[in-house]
């Protein structure tokens, strides 16, 4: 028995004692005399009024059914739309005033549901301003605004046929249970709604890929979904989980460079708006993660925000740091959560599809068994109307019987020569209507005419007996129908890539300052009056080496103590592994002298560590910190002793592998040590860096992710071609950004000679040319500005041979064969080059080089599969552009 359980039953029992039952003197009752069989204890009441109000708000408002995909006030509009339904515009507020008779809730629940569907756009057609999605503005008052079913809705939705009823919630109207819905309309909306004790947030997919997922599930074929939503941007499903409690999608902002002091947004993340959006930036700004000058809102019809970047300012970091510190970048949790046998049911998004698709078939089903049953009386009634009148049965009605039970009775038997011709029996009914037949049509009965009638009754129950035996091909046939008559409306919004960790502190500000007491040991941002190392922010870590070997990492703060005999203290850059510490230290008060190279790629915050072998007394003769690598030469002077000629000698760095940082180092000297100079500075001994291009993330890498670049040295440059025809240069700055219609990327090189075939939109001929690239970082074009212009094949191959197909009127002549370099000199990349023909050209192609070129150092031929030759231009694309 629990505590509340026997909280009632002592209550009980102190009531009984203190005179329960008792009449006073005065006939009066005590007030706590109550009839034990009417009493109602408040923890019980609680109980069932709560279990009764959780399940009212997951079973009829905040959770969608599985069949149709709705809510109860939007299945409650939509059924209330189609009962005023006739073609025109209705007003939202007469639509939320019969929604009215079928939802309790009031008008504003139903009006904002309204608004919600009709931004949607697959349902319902509004008129007027209903509000921007982009934006956050909201609709107009429902007096002012219009809407109607679509012709999608009309199609798919409804069916009063196969529609299951029950009575409204005052018994005057019937409702559907759920609407007929043929199609995974839960899928393709979306939904979100908070009930108790749980959720439900379901992301919308596009309309076509579902289509293609349930013709798949059909075939009983594989298939995958994956979100799409309205607002655009990116998405990173690698954790989307399809769909179920747990799984997560990161969504993206679109953000590109307008030029290199303005970054254009021109998609934002889904649940947010322009308005959020750019709040979010002004309050990174105002932290100073990120530094922004202006920021422009230009959206109307589409997303345009422009920010504007401070002089020196990168705009590649600053898109980093967008999506590091700002809305830019969010993270979603889907729960699909639905109501399926009247219960809440947590499912995958898969398992919604082959569910709405299984009902969907199931509906049809009972549509075709409807029309042939339709059918199978039309034909029978038919039948009989023709016997009827055909073999002269009317007769019995001109014949004189004492009562109408006799005529009927008569014509009955009247079909007994011809039920052989008949599906099935004749019922009283059949015979009641016959006669119910005015006599001026018993003339005018056409039997031609009736049995054409019957033909094409018997033809199209063949149809849909077929249609029946193969309900699946049908069902396909159905979705196809449903993706060829809409689906062009529903093109995908959202791009789905894979997101690249972005490091908050590679990307964020420097908008501190780091100031170090070194005569009272204090290290921060606020001290402003000592001496200044860096500038730093306030997520950044600081090394902070010390004279006797003992290191730590610690986080930025205004002002913290870190102890005295401070030899290095700097920003600390996790898992960098170019930065190299050279060391020279002394082991203990009288023991040898050891030097060492090492990183320091990552540790625990606040711990020490030491770079000596602990020894008491050990002490760093000379340190530094080299951040590609460098080594130097130093001078090494020894103390005066007897029997040690060389007491100065010089030691180079260069000759010590790099080890890690807790190796003991190489024997310096074994004798005492006067001191350890700089004598000359070195050169890094690290090489070139290692540079990756990863197409699945469009970014630059060092980790050995995607086609290898090449090795760099500072002032090498990337060389990217785009597929529009046109050509820049980069540096090798992991931070840059990229396009997605990379043709070739590459580590420039100047003498390189490229060879690209183009047709000229202007001249509306093919052309080739061949070139060298030239550094820069504005977009150059090598296909000329008219807009038709397009690229059709681009080569570093040195002794190129291209195939030049013909076609059209000209498709009978022999290919043309052309070696390039014969063909054509080199030539800037601004001149046009040399027409290839005057004939219609079918298609372009690359052969194999009669040349071989040398081969070069680098493995990978770094253009993008499928790119390299011919564009995929078609004949007729071909023959259209050239007239």
């Amino acid at each position: 028995m629990s505590d509340i359980d026997n909280l009632d039953q002592d209550l009980s029992e102190e009531l009984e004692n203190e005179g329960h039952g008792i009449v006073r003197e005065d006939g009066i009752r005590p007030v706590w005399d109550v009839d034990e069989t009417r009493i109602t204890h408040l923890p019980g009441m609680y109980r069932g009024w709560f279990l009764d109000y959780a399940s009212y708000v997951i079973l009829e408002r905040a959770v969608p059914h599985i069949n149709d995909g709705l809510k109860p006030v939007q299945r409650r509009i939509l059924h209330a739309m189609r009962r005023m339904d006739d073609g025109r515009y209705n007003k939202v507020a007469n639509i939320i005033g019969s929604t009215m008779m079928f939802h309790p809730h009031g008008d504003a629940s139903i009006g904002d549901a309204l608004v919600q569907l009709g931004q949607k756009g697959l349902l319902i057609d509004p008129q007027g301003n209903w509000g921007n999605v982009f934006t956050g503005d909201g609709a107009a008052a429902p007096r002012y605004i219009e809407a109607r079913l679509t012709k999608f809705a009309q199609e798919v939705v409804f069916n009063p046929k196969t529609t299951e009823w029950k009575l409204s919630y005052d018994g005057r109207n019937q409702e559907p249970v759920t609407l007929p819905v043929k199609f995974p309309l839960l899928l393709a909306q979306g939904v979100e709604g908070i009930a108790v004790g749980l959720a439900s947030k379901i992301l919308p997919h596009n309309f076509n890929e579902l289509i293609d997922a349930s013709i798949a599930h059909l075939k009983d074929e594989d298939f995958e979904l994956f979100p799409d939503f309205p607002t655009g941007g990116y998405v990173d499903v690698t954790r989307y989980n399809d769909g179920h409690r747990g799984g997560s999608v990161r969504v993206r902002a679109k953000i590109s460079k307008l030029d290199s002091k303005t970054l254009v947004i021109s998609d934002i993340p889904y649940g947010k708006n322009t308005g959020s959006l750019i709040e979010s930036i002004i309050k990174a700004n105002d932290k100073q993660k990120i530094k922004v000058k202006k920021i422009d809102d230009n959206t109307a019809g589409s997303v345009e925000i422009l920010v504007h970047l401070p002089p020196g300012s990168s705009p590649d970091k600053t898109i980093d740091a967008l999506y590091a510190f700002t809305d830019c970048e969010i993270s979603i949790s889907p729960n699909c959560c639905v109501i399926s046998d009247n219960k809440p049911h947590f499912m995958y998004v898969s398992d919604v599809l082959k569910s709405n698709t299984e009902y969907s078939k199931h509906l049809l089903m009972r549509e075709l068994d409807i029309r042939m049953n339709e059918l199978e009386n039309d034909w029978h009634y038919s039948s009989l109307e023709k016997i009827f009148f055909e073999e002269r049965i009317y007769r019995e009605l001109e014949k004189d019987t004492d009562t109408w039970e006799q005529v009927l009775d008569a014509i009955d038997k009247g079909f007994d020569p011809f039920r052989s011709r008949l599906r099935r029996e004749i019922v009283p009914d059949d015979i009641v209507k016959l006669t119910e037949k005015p006599v001026r049509k018993i003339s005018k009965f056409d039997i031609k005419k009736a049995d054409e009638h019957i033909k094409a009754i018997e033809d199209e129950m063949e149809q849909v007996k077929f249609n029946i035996e193969h309900i699946i091909d049908y069902t396909i046939d159905y979705y196809k129908r449903i993706k060829k008559n809409y689906g062009k409306d529903f093109i995908r919004m959202t791009e789905i890539r894979s997101f690249e960790n972005i490091e908050a502190s590679k990307v964020v500000v420097k908008s501190e300052k780091l100031y170090i007491n070194r005569e009272d040991g204090f290290v921060g941002t606020s001290l402003k009056k000592d001496e200044y190392i860096c500038d730093c922010s306030d997520i950044d870590d600081i090394i902070i080496i010390y004279k006797d070997g003992r290191y730590i990492i610690s986080k930025v703060q205004e002002k913290t103590f870190v102890g005295k005999n401070i030899i290095h203290l700097a920003i600390f850059k996790k898992n960098d592994k170019r930065t190299i510490y050279n060391v020279v230290y002394r082991d203990g008060k009288k023991g040898n002298v050891y030097v060492k190279r090492f990183a320091i790629t990552g540790i625990t915050r606040d711990k020490e560590y030491n770079i000596t072998q602990g020894t008491d007394g050990s002490e760093i003769v000379y340190f530094s910190a080299n951040p590609n690598g460098e080594a130097e030469l130093l001078k090494v002077m020894l103390k005066p002793k007897p029997r040690i000629r060389n007491i100065v000698f010089d030691f180079d760095m260069a000759t010590l592998a790099i080890k890690g940082r807790n190796s003991m180092g190489n024997i310096l000297t074994k004798n005492d040590l006067h001191k350890v100079v700089l004598k000359q500075q070195g050169l890094s001994t690290l090489g070139g860096r290692k540079i990756y291009f990863e197409f699945e993330v469009l970014r630059l890498n060092a980790d050995g992710r995607g086609i290898y670049l090449g090795e760099f040295q500072e002032d090498d440059q990337i060389l990217v071609i785009n597929k529009d025809g046109e050509f820049f240069t980069t540096n090798f700055d992991l931070a840059n950004h990229y396009d997605d219609n990379i043709l070739v990327i590459e580590k420039f090189r100047n003498d390189r000679v490229w060879s690209a075939v183009f047709f000229d939109g202007e001249q509306k001929y093919y052309y080739i040319k061949r070139f060298q690239a030239e550094v820069s970082v504005k977009p150059q074009n090598i296909i000329g500005e008219h807009k038709n212009s397009k690229l059709v094949l681009v080569t570093k191959v040195g002794h190129p041979i291209i195939n030049v197909k013909l076609g059209g009127d000209d498709k009978f002549r022999d290919d043309l064969v052309i070696d390039v370099a014969e063909f054509i000199g080199v030539k800037g990349f601004k001149a046009r080059g040399k027409r290839l023909t005057t004939y219609q050209v079918g298609k372009i192609s690359e052969l194999e080089p009669t040349i071989p070129d040398e081969p070069e150092v680098i493995d990978n031929e770094n253009i993008e599969p499928g790119n390299r030759v011919d564009t995929g231009t078609s004949e007729e694309e071909n023959q259209m552009s050239l007239f």
